[in-house]
């Protein structure tokens, strides 16, 4: 595939999504962005989520190099190497393995993985190209390339989680000063980003409805959930410290009829900490093309988030997939949850056991209820992922359009690159290491 590619895309605005100009947001809009580079501190095969949704559609019209976060191996003789694999329409997963001497000198780490990089990028042929961060920690490998645009989509408040390194904070402040456009991943994290950017615009969690839908045909049913007694109350998404454990608890104990499925990894949290009863069932992680079967199966869907700094500025994706599916939802009040499904009446919402319960068993009998599933239906048909990703090409190519165009861009600027050994053979797959 050539380094940049132009082919005719329909761009169209999303009804809660950031609006482009009507100039950008003409139809058949030819899609003319350079390669893009996305920084990120996620795992592209953990969780699809955000990133996956959206990276994988720029897949389908130019190149697209995922780098995740270095990989340390415990022996100290590992030469610094790159691992490339390739996932959906041709996306290059990119990491660095580094030996285990580097992990305490973080300043030396950062240079090997801007020589590692900057190695592969000139052997990939890249001069024109985009940055597009997810965690302001990529900065130190990072800063001495010269994209054409650089883009933060910062879909959390990740300063405000568990185990955020101390300079998080202060390394976003140098992102705001580089990026050109912010994107954010919920309306109460925009209110917070565009007072710190002059460019930010909300995209709120969006959903691929045709994926979601199928649980609202026939599909058979996962063998582990298939004994599972009626009524069913289901959650799915990582288990960490944003999970409220002792709603949870409190729910399992006082209605032990019901039975709680919990879908996901468990990571950042003791899984001892987690509450065990007869009627709690911890199925573990899924692939996303297995969670319509398991929807199909549950008779409410939950959000079980806890009221902490981790969750203030949240804007869980699961909250349109729930629905999609076909599955009343009771959450507690996270604000882009609150706003706009509470509001719309479309989400029961409750801030303590005694009133979830009550919320869980309204929405036992809301299957039935016509004009819920109607007004919900309505709402969802104003959201897509494709949407949101359209709106933001068409805001990339106006600012790239305001640019004047410099056709000598190259990669790395200024010393010739220290020879690296590079080495592009399949490695095992990575284990998560957040």
């Amino acid at each position: 595939m050539p380094p940049s590619s132009t082919v005719d895309v329909p761009l169209r605005a999303s009804a809660t999504a950031a609006r482009p100009s009507d100039s950008a947001a003409e139809n058949n809009i030819p899609y003319t962005l350079p390669d893009l580079v996305c920084f990120a501190h996620l795992h592209w095969d953990f969780v699809w989520q955000r990133p996956q949704h959206l990276l994988s559609r720029f897949a389908q019209y130019g190149r697209v190099f995922y780098v995740e976060e270095a990989f340390y191996h415990i022996d100290n003789l590992v030469e610094p190497h790159i691992e490339i694999k390739e996932r959906q329409n041709g996306l290059k997963v990119v990491v660095v393995h580094l030996p285990h001497r580097l992990r305490a000198d973080a300043a030396a780490a950062d240079q090997a993985q801007f020589e590692i990089l900057s190695h592969y990028f000139n052997k990939q042929g890249l001069n024109r190209y985009i940055f597009w961060y997810y965690t302001p920690m990529a900065l130190g490998k990072s800063r001495q390339f010269h994209p054409e645009l650089t883009v933060y989509d910062c879909m959390d408040e990740l300063a405000n989680f568990k185990f955020a390194p101390p300079e998080l904070k202060n390394l976003e402040q140098e992102l705001f000063t580089k990026a050109d456009l912010v994107f954010t991943g919920g309306q109460t994290l925009y209110e917070a980003k565009r007072e710190q950017h002059p460019d930010a615009h909300a995209f709120p969690s969006s959903i691929d409805k045709a994926h979601f839908g199928q649980a609202r045909g026939p599909l058979a049913e996962p063998a582990d959930q298939a004994d599972i007694a009626h009524p069913r109350i289901g959650f799915f998404g990582v288990v960490d410290e944003r999970l409220d454990i002792e709603l949870l608890r409190e729910l399992a104990q006082q209605q032990p009829d019901w039975q709680f499925i919990i879908i996901g990894p468990v990571v950042k949290i003791d899984p001892a900490t987690l509450p065990r009863t007869a009627n709690l069932h911890y199925l573990g992680g899924k692939d996303y093309q297995e969670l319509p079967a398991y929807l199909k199966g549950w008779d409410v869907a939950t959000l079980l988030f806890a009221d902490n700094e981790s969750t203030k500025f949240i804007s869980p994706t699961k909250t349109p997939e729930y629905l999609a599916a076909g599955n009343p939802v009771v959450s507690t009040p996270i604000r882009d949850v609150v706003r706009p499904y509470g509001d719309l009446n479309l989400v029961h919402i409750a801030d303590n056991a005694v009133d979830f319960g009550k919320a869980i068993e309204k929405a036992l009998t809301q299957r039935t209820d016509a004009d819920w599933q109607q007004r919900t239906d309505d709402y969802l048909a104003t959201i897509s992922w494709d949407q949101t990703w359209q709106a933001m090409v068409a805001l990339m190519q106006e600012r790239l359009g305001a640019k004047a165009p410099d056709a000598s861009t190259t990669v790395v600027t200024g010393e010739p690159l220290v020879a690296t050994k590079v080495s592009e053979v399949e490695l095992p797959p990575i284990m998560p290491t957040y």
